[in-house]
């Protein structure tokens, strides 16, 4: 095992690939980290089993281990471990909080209301070769899946996407790729072309309150995120006829229709999220606000937890949310 010596708080940092990546791809995602048990053995175990070694076992200390390899493009799937689990870090070493500098003005500043990372989409060529590739050495499996024929009254774009888990559906990628021959490209499309390549293509974030968390960002940022354009009203008024006249109370639905947040249910729980547009300098990766309401459970130590991937990924959203970005993306090449 290596033991680091860079100066950079990543010890697999590199500037030539730091570089070659800005260059291709303009503002993205290098890694997708996991916490794992061993990030030795699972570095071991996972190129055992197929996966493009990208970096062997480093430590980062005598209590941080982490291993790189390859996902999909030029993403890697990062693993972590803690020799002392104990540690009750919020961040890596070399890395920390921006309240650490700038601590809230007063007790009435909240923070975001984001606790996690939700799920990574991934946007790719073939979605049938990443999902057997990553199930090869992972062992995660199939959680979710929704294609074209789900974009109901939607013909002019399309995607098919795949979602894999772990064992405990607590991890969950998103593998979106593009349907082909359409009328105009779909934003899967359009992706992969401007980032010159697979890459992620969304997070999303998992907000304890979507309202606050919209609230926060459009008060905070400099010039506010922007939003997918919304839903017509008409998504609105059919709402509660879709998902049910208990779900949400009217003034949830009216805030809803005021921020553009799509709603979506299963059999166990409510599904709340919204889009950025695009957040860099090219028509590519975008954020996700999402909050799932109800599949509360007790872990093996009895904390409550909430099931993850509770509601779906908005399933019933997907004609509302393709026709939103067309419109965005037909906008911006006649406003260009």
């Amino acid at each position: 095992m290596q033991t680091t010596t860079n100066t950079a708080s990543m010890p697999t940092f590199n500037h030539s690939t730091a570089r070659s990546f800005s260059t291709s791809h303009g503002l993205g995602v290098r890694a997708i980290a996991l916490e794992v048990n061993d990030a030795e053995f699972a570095f071991n175990i996972s190129t055992s089993y197929g996966a493009r070694p990208s970096h062997p076992a480093m430590k980062i200390n005598d209590d941080i281990i982490i291993s790189e390899i390859q996902l999909y493009g030029d993403v890697v799937l990062r693993h972590i471990s803690f020799k002392n689990s104990n540690l009750g870090l919020n961040f890596l070493p070399g890395f920390k909080g921006m309240d650490d500098e700038e601590p809230r003005a007063s007790k009435d500043q909240e923070d975001f209301g984001i606790r996690r990372l939700d799920h990574v989409a991934g946007n790719v060529f073939n979605i049938e070769e990443v999902i057997d590739y990553v199930k090869m050495f992972s062992e995660f499996h199939e959680f979710a899946q929704f294609s074209i024929d789900d974009l109901t009254g939607l013909v002019e774009s399309g995607l098919n996407t795949g979602v894999l888990a772990n064992n405990g559906e607590s991890v969950l990628l998103n593998i979106t790729e593009p349907v082909y021959g359409t009328e105009i490209n779909s934003q899967i499309q359009t992706y992969l072309e401007h980032n010159q390549g697979e890459g992620v293509g969304h997070m999303a974030l998992a907000s304890k309150d979507i309202f606050m968390t919209l609230k926060e960002m459009k008060r905070r940022s400099l010039y506010g995120f922007e939003f997918m354009p919304p839903p017509p009203p008409t998504y609105y008024k059919t709402l509660k006829h879709r998902i049910g006249d208990n779900i949400l109370k009217d003034e949830q639905i009216k805030k809803c229709e005021e921020l553009g947040i799509l709603v979506d249910k299963d059999d166990q729980c409510v599904l709340l999220q919204i889009f950025t547009k695009t957040v860099g300098d090219r028509p590519t990766i975008l954020l996700e606000i999402i909050q799932r309401i109800g599949c509360m459970d007790q872990d093996e130590r009895g904390n409550i937890i909430q099931k993850g991937g509770c509601g779906g990924f908005g399933k019933g959203n997907i004609s509302a949310l393709f026709k939103s970005v067309e419109e965005y993306e037909k906008c911006s090449i006649s406003c260009s």
